[in-house]
């Protein structure tokens, strides 16, 4: 039996949701992490010590509400483990109620540090991604957060197909990056795919100084859309893995015939991230960001709304910082934005232990 660590480290990465077309089922993981340290004490105690450094260290809270304490009481209960003191150090970089997965990434640091614990410090993505999915209440974050790349994720009800549960189960590893991979077993529940994505895409990240309230911004969706703008959505969702993973603009006979458009991939990106479903009834929410993203769309850049808001996401083959910077220069220099050129992150989640 694996002897339980004293301490466990998790490193979660940033996420963004949507990338336009894919609403509520697509995500992408990003190369900017928040790092947490999971300290267990007393037998017996329900004593939690929260200490918080970066984004949100003089708004959250430092008890068992914190949403990370909470995930991870909730977590350790349904593992078995006893109750002990926690100590939590949190170093945050993820801005919170942005639209960068800060609620997804506290879920599943707190899920993962729980498995690890009662686990010799290994960790179970699947078992991680369903339970986080579950709390979150939508997968489409908390599956970058677990498996890195970009995810597309979906819940099946009970009893709506009787698909059983014969399908493959893949490792999600970090080391096996290259190859498209379907999560469990299509029981009831959430599910995913994850594909790699080129190493030649970055992602720039607006981040603003006011948030927005993701409930605000469900709120504003109305209860039913066109058909023809459903249509614009089915249509341009399914670009986004040619867009952006390596296979369908790399070498080889093989890459050159899943081109078939002869778009180039920057061209593909823009109109894999158009959207008719959500961003145009959350404009009026954060008219800065709107401005923002339409301005560099105007401009044939792949610019999203990142999640739910107020962040803006421009997707890109290659480096265009110096055209973001001009193009947003009013909005950087007012002191009210910041841009971040980000890679992405392959990896997700990652937990190491010390005895």
């Amino acid at each position: 039996m694996s002897t339980m660590p004293e301490s466990i480290h998790v490193h979660v990465p940033a996420t963004t949701a949507n990338l336009g077309s894919g609403f509520d089922a697509v995500g992408l993981a990003l190369d900017y992490h928040d790092t947490l340290s999971f300290s267990l004490g007393q037998l017996d105690s329900d004593a939690v010590d929260v200490e918080i450094e970066g984004e949100g260290a003089d708004t959250l809270p430092r008890d068992a509400s914190h949403l990370v304490v909470k995930s991870f009481r909730d977590a350790a209960r349904d593992l078995g483990m006893p109750m002990r003191e926690l100590h939590l150090s949190a170093r945050n970089r993820i801005p919170q109620a942005r639209g960068m997965g800060s609620s997804a990434e506290a879920i599943v640091a707190g899920i993962s540090a729980a498995y690890a614990f009662t686990h010799g410090g290994v960790l179970d993505r699947d078992y991680v991604f369903a339970a986080a999915a579950k709390v979150e209440g939508h997968p489409d974050n908390v599956a970058p957060a677990v498996y890195g790349g970009l995810t597309f994720s979906w819940k099946l009800e009970e009893g709506a197909e009787a698909l059983g549960s014969q399908a493959e189960h893949a490792s999600q590893g970090s080391e096996s990056a290259g190859n498209n991979q379907v999560t469990g077993d299509l029981s009831a529940g959430y599910h995913t795919v994850r594909y790699p994505v080129s190493t030649d895409i970055r992602a720039y990240v607006f981040v603003p100084d006011f948030t927005l309230s993701t409930s605000d911004a469900r709120h504003a969706l109305p209860k039913q859309v066109p058909y023809e703008d459903a249509i614009v959505n089915v249509s341009r969702v399914g670009l986004l893995p040619a867009s952006l993973c390596p296979a369908f603009y790399g070498d080889g006979e093989g890459a050159a015939a899943m081109q078939g458009s002869g778009l180039g991939r920057n061209q593909l990106l823009f109109c894999a991230t158009q959207d008719a479903l959500h961003q145009q009834y959350r404009g009026p929410l954060m008219p800065q960001s709107a401005a923002l993203m339409e301005c560099l769309r105007g401009r044939g850049l792949a610019a999203a709304v990142s999640g739910a808001g107020p962040c803006v996401l421009v997707l890109h083959s290659g480096d265009v910082d110096e055209e973001l910077q001009s193009l947003a220069g009013e909005q950087l220099e007012s002191g009210h934005w910041k841009l971040l050129p980000l890679a992405i992150d392959l990896a997700g989640v990652q937990v190491e232990q010390q005895e």
